[in-house]
């Protein structure tokens, strides 16, 4: 048994989604990017609810990518607000691979991704939550 294996995941749960096949690399393994984006869905749903307004993606802060997520895994990602400043929120995200029927999980990656609060003109604005 691995460490990702022996840990519990970190933050709430915010998506969970089913990794289909049309969204393999080369090599048959869920594309990377496909993963990225679903964990930037999860954090800009935390960062949108905590700061009571629409936000955007600013940057990624770290990102590693522990095991491969296979076509069929359910996908799982969970996501902790780390720190609110005044316009902008910082957000550790991990998505965690369920394999099997049984829901036996493994952490394929976390990242740290940073998130602005704007307004309607997409002007940073003070976070309200």
């Amino acid at each position: 048994m691995t460490d990702s294996e022996q840990e519990d995941p970190r933050g709430e749960l915010v998506i969970r989604t089913l990794a289909m096949p049309a969204d393999t690399n080369p090599a048959g393994d869920i594309f990377g990017g496909w993963l990225l984006a679903k964990m930037d869905i999860a954090g800009g749903v935390l960062a949108r609810n905590k700061g009571s307004g629409r936000v955007a993606t600013v940057a990624v802060d770290t990102m590693t990518f522990y095991n491969p997520v296979f076509v069929g895994d359910v996908v799982c990602c969970y996501a902790d607000m780390v720190r609110i400043g005044r316009t902008s929120m910082t957000v550790h995200i991990q998505a965690w691979a369920q394999r099997d029927a049984e829901g036996a999980r493994v952490k394929v990656t976390e990242g740290v991704f940073t998130y602005v609060a704007i307004d309607e003109n997409r002007k940073p604005r003070p976070v309200e939550g």
